[in-house]
């Protein structure tokens, strides 16, 4: 097709084999959009596309991606807000039926709709760092280190040092957005390796808090990690499991809790809701 459709804060291309999308860098431009740059989306790796009404006198139109398809979509998990889903173009309502035409002709180029067993579209590239609240964290393509903040890191994590784990020996990476309550990013062990029980304790993991870890650092940086787990053939990731633990951690995090509330950080149904999930793991 080779034409060009331009929406809020991204534009695209469609061309005979995949979209390219090209993200604005403007200061009301999504912060992941920014990071991102732009992206190439080949037309094997959408399984459907939709046009629905938005907000405000506006449009949307979506590419749905394949599972599996994208390893920025699959550290994801779901977690991102409809505002920062990089597979949304938003456009003026005035631009519905060119929207149309445009997701008619996708329509028509699209096969296969199922899982696939290999990443389609490519992963944010390597060098790629953030700040934790305990650490920093780094990925060279190659390991994945972490290095202590002596003003975040518990007494376990300073007592096993910093961490550097080449990507042959992981098994996967589990990501929980910065923006919801105890976010963090976590390397998970190939099958068969024992996992630590809590993740402020684990010394795979780094933890988030508020003004660490933000969405545009820490999930293109999963997103990379991920993308070279499956390129080098690592085995199934080990399931973390939901460990009970310590009356006083629990103590501890309810206050912190408490503290975010009072500030007006945390919503009242945010703090009843958080407050009820850390009470029911004692």
């Amino acid at each position: 097709m080779g034409d060009v459709l331009a929406g809020f804060h991204a534009a695209w291309e469609f061309e005979s084999d995949s979209v390219l999308i090209r993200y604005e860098r403007g200061i009301r431009t999504p912060k992941l959009f920014q990071a991102l740059g732009e992206r190439r989306v080949p037309l094997e790796a959408i399984a459907g596309v939709t046009l629905t009404p938005g907000k405000r006198g506006t449009v949307v139109l979506r590419v749905e991606p394949r599972p599996g398809a994208d390893p920025l979509m699959e550290a994801a998990a779901g977690q991102l807000k409809e505002s920062g889903d990089p597979y949304r173009l938003v456009l003026p309502a005035e631009r519905e039926t060119l929207a149309e035409y445009y997701a008619d002709e996708l329509r028509g180029l699209l096969g296969e709709s199922g899982k696939t067993e290999r990443y389609l579209v490519a992963a944010p590239e390597a060098p790629l760092q953030f700040k934790a609240y305990d650490g920093k964290a780094s990925f060279d393509g190659t390991s994945v280190t972490f290095r202590w903040s002596w003003t975040g890191a518990s007494s376990a994590k300073w007592k096993a040092g910093d961490q550097s784990f080449p990507v042959a020996d992981l098994g996967g990476v589990e990501w929980r957005s910065p923006e919801a309550f105890e976010g963090y990013l976590r390397l998970l062990p190939r099958v068969g390796e024992p996992v630590a029980a809590q993740v402020d304790q684990d010394p795979a993991a780094v933890v988030f808090g508020l003004g660490y870890g933000p969405v545009h650092e820490s999930l293109p940086f999963a997103a990379a990690v991920l993308a070279a787990v499956r390129d080098r053939g690592a085995g199934s990731a080990v399931p973390v499991p939901a460990p009970r633990r310590d009356p006083a951690d629990i103590a501890e995090r309810i206050r912190h809790l408490g503290e975010l509330h009072q500030q007006g950080l945390v919503t009242d149904e945010e703090f009843s809701s958080k407050k009820a999930e850390l009470l029911a793991e004692l």
